[in-house]
């Protein structure tokens, strides 16, 4: 089982508590935890988590205007956010606890959002409803910081590593962080299928018992959607734990599906045979970009989201190479407003630092954009499916939650189970406020393919 490695820490800083917060909290908001966050803090590994063990130094100008942002931003919020001291502010809502004004401001004043995530991950924040308030977050995310700020992120926004480029070295490496955490992990809060993608239910609210169903209906409409039947030649690109590939061979096709994890080839591996399909599917530890020949149908499934900035028109050019003449794409994908995009995507965030390194989300319009010039195919059709990833995450989150204990067995810690917790949250609230969407895409032959596209990829424009 491998953990999560994070930068060197700073050193342990002198703290001072800012002018009228100068008491932590002395209870947790949602689950009765009595310990301050200083308590909380004091039991984090600092070897494994350097950045939750330490308080950032953050200079007196700097928390000023960390503070003059920040509780601007909560007046406004419709949320109840509550201090140690009595303050309250917002407009009304769900309830925000600051347990360590101080240490909260430290952070994110020091590092954005890696700094907010840090700090719930410390104990410094709380929340009873945690979805409902990054819902009024998310909701509210283009204006949190002024405008004049936001055109000087790269000034007080951390920058993308060097080290999460997802050149074909790298990209294992960044893989292999997330999906070979642990099998065991990942079933403890997954359905029987192993699907770590967005289901497709049939109605809200959705129940536990009803996923493995809306799973097989997510895949059956990506293979509907590529024209998958018998005799077809299939390749997937991300393996996951082998669902779609058993799937698609059970109507018949042959399926060669390449994955950088390990760990989900291994389990893929071993599905295959306990199916007796291994003469129909084809397992392989491969990077899509080495992959050889042609197929007639190519599906991928929330994995451009690993691709990256830098290497999106080499990923939609390497789907053009491999579909045989006359052949289907089919990608499901989290997207993100294109405005929102063109101003974060060089900014370093607490899900690229603590859950998928080197990951981007992309808009419509990159897919659309880079399809256009990358391909010989176009977007035929894209079904949204927003809501039914914030069920989807719902049910994750609360399997996660009820499983605690059997996480801990595993060896994960404390501080690794609110990460996780937060990043379940974190995702449920983008897509239930619409600031994240997931969507199928078909890409289909255009009437005027006779020739190929220009083969050199196109990234994305600035």
């Amino acid at each position: 089982m491998t953990t999560p490695r994070t930068p060197a820490a700073p050193a342990q800083p002198e703290r001072t508590p800012l002018a009228a917060q100068p008491h932590p909290a002395r209870s947790a908001a949602a689950a009765g935890d009595s310990r301050t966050p200083a308590q909380i803090r004091a039991a984090v590994d600092p070897g494994r988590w350097p950045g939750v063990a330490h308080v950032p130094t953050c200079s007196r100008a700097h928390r000023a205007v960390a503070r003059r942002i920040l509780e601007a931003a909560l007046r406004r919020l419709p949320l109840h956010t509550r201090f140690p001291d009595g303050r309250r502010l917002g407009t009304g809502g769900p309830v925000l606890e600051i347990r360590d004004p101080d240490a909260f401001l430290r952070r994110v004043g020091t590092s954005g959002t890696i700094g907010f995530g840090e700090s719930y991950m410390a104990g410094e924040w709380d929340a009873p409803d945690l979805v409902g308030v990054l819902t009024v977050i998310a909701d509210h995310a283009a204006t949190l910081v002024p405008g004049p700020l936001q055109r000087l992120r790269r000034l007080w926004a951390p920058g993308q590593p060097a080290a999460g480029r997802n050149t074909p070295a790298a990209s294992r490496e960044n893989i292999g962080r997330h999906y070979d955490l642990s099998n065991d992990l990942f079933g403890l809060f997954l359905d029987e299928t192993l699907s770590y993608s967005s289901a497709v239910f049939r109605g809200f609210p959705a129940e536990w018992s009803l996923l493995t169903a809306a799973q097989h209906r997510k895949i059956d409409r990506v293979l509907d959607l590529a024209g998958v039947t018998e005799g077809t030649r299939v390749l997937e690109i991300g393996t996951g734990w082998g669902e779609l590939s058993l799937r698609a061979a059970r109507r018949g096709a042959e399926v060669v599906s390449v994955t950088l994890s390990v760990e989900q080839a291994q389990l893929a591996r071993e599905r295959v045979r306990e199916a007796d399909l291994s003469d129909r599917v084809e397992i392989r530890v491969e990077d899509y970009r080495s992959v050889e020949g042609t197929y007639d149908a190519v599906v991928s499934v929330e994995m451009i989201e690993a691709v990256g900035a830098e290497f999106w028109g080499t990923y939609f050019a390497t789907l053009d190479r491999l579909t045989a003449p006359g052949g289907r794409v089919a990608l499901q994908a989290i997207t993100m407003p294109h405005d929102r995009l063109v101003a974060s995507r060089r900014t370093y965030t607490w899900i690229q630092k603590y859950i998928f390194p080197g990951g981007l989300l992309p808009s419509t319009e990159v897919v659309r954009r880079l399809t256009a010039e990358n391909t010989r195919l176009d977007v035929a059709r894209a079904d949204r499916y927003g809501p039914h990833y914030a069920e989807t995450l719902r049910l994750w989150r609360e399997r996660f939650t009820e499983r605690a204990a059997d996480v801990d067995a595993l060896g994960f810690d404390e501080t690794f189970r609110r990460m996780w917790v937060l990043y379940l949250a974190y995702s449920e609230a983008g897509f239930r406020s619409g600031y994240l969407d997931v969507q199928q895409f078909l890409l289909a032959p255009r009437p005027d393919t006779a020739t190929p596209a220009d083969t050199r990829p196109k990234d994305v424009p600035q």
